[in-house]
């Protein structure tokens, strides 16, 4: 039963993909063969794969979706190369995510270009689609269970944070501290009301965020909190930010550390861009670790198997 309902899934997930790829696949082509259009902001909706290389990328996600679906054992290469194309997905829509910022703090300029934003929800939406349909694989081909492939013995649980997961955590913190002192030294703070939002959020997602995902807090209230005291913080209210922001800031900073490699023009000095930058990466990355190790931990038990 397990093992059928496993297999349902894996392909719902594939056929998902393989309509993504259809859908937007198709849309690429047409704009590759045909006219592209016009985009204000950044010229471009897309970074690095854009044109022909895009609908390669479309295709490249549904010869892996299939072989994920089709290949019966476990084959790291395999799931390395899925893994690989969510990933470029990820880069190439990475400007999407100062657009979602800006959205939050209210603050969408008047170069805001539709089309693009569509574009890049339409590729973040394959990245998602190939990512599950990866993460279902290996669920379904490592280990002795289709459900979870987890290989501990059952009731055995791990409840405090990895030495590695807290490291990453501390990183993470620090490559925030870098950034502002980064800022401080090539003129302070801003005093724009959009940006100092924006720099509250930063305290919060790359301060608070990462402690959170590797302390006892950020699995129950803390005392002081009124009417959440001693209750479980659901964990997606962590996970959900924490590979959320983490991917984000690690694919948008990944990218500009490759256009600052390119001699990309800026207002700003080289070495500041480096330190900003990659301080920048180092925060997504640790995010991006200590919420594995928070997902690994929290988890519950597996209906199936009982690990």
């Amino acid at each position: 039963m397990a093992t059928s309902l496993a297999r349902r899934t894996g392909h719902g997930l594939t056929y998902a993909v393989l309509g993504w790829a259809v859908a937007y696949g198709g849309v690429r082509l047409a704009w590759a063969v045909g006219e592209t259009p016009e985009f204000r902001q950044f010229g471009s909706d897309l970074l690095v794969f854009t044109g022909w290389r895009s609908v390669a990328l479309c295709l490249a996600a549904a010869v892996v979706a299939v072989a994920l679906d089709r290949v019966p054992t476990w084959r790291p290469v395999l799931a390395g190369a899925a893994w690989a194309v969510t990933g470029a997905l990820v880069a190439a829509a990475a400007i999407l995510l100062p657009e979602l910022v800006g959205f939050l703090l209210f603050t969408v300029g008047p170069h805001f270009d539709p089309t693009a934003f569509a574009s890049r929800l339409g590729c973040v939406t394959g990245a998602a689609l190939l990512g599950l349909a990866t993460a279902r694989y290996q669920r379904r081909t490592r280990g002795d269970c289709p459900q979870c492939c987890r290989t501990v013995r059952p009731g055995h649980r791990r409840a405090a944070p990895a030495r590695w997961a807290r490291w990453a955590a501390y990183v993470a913190v620090a490559g925030l501290g870098t950034r502002f002192a980064a800022q401080g030294m090539v003129g302070g703070l801003a005093q724009n009301a959009a940006v100092i939002g924006l720099e509250v959020g930063l305290l919060l997602a790359g301060g608070l965020l990462p402690l959170a995902l590797v302390h006892r807090w950020g699995e129950v209230w803390p005392g002081w909190v009124p009417l959440l005291a001693g209750r479980t913080i659901p964990r997606l209210l962590l996970l959900v930010p924490g590979f959320g922001l983490g991917a984000g800031i690690v694919a948008y900073f990944g990218m500009g550390l490759v256009q600052l490699v390119s001699g990309s023009a800026s207002e700003f000095s080289d070495t500041f861009l480096w330190v900003a930058m990659s301080a920048y990466w180092v925060l997504g990355l640790g995010l991006v670790v200590a919420s594995g190790d928070y997902h690994l931990r929290t988890r519950g038990a597996c209906a199936a198997c009982g690990r």
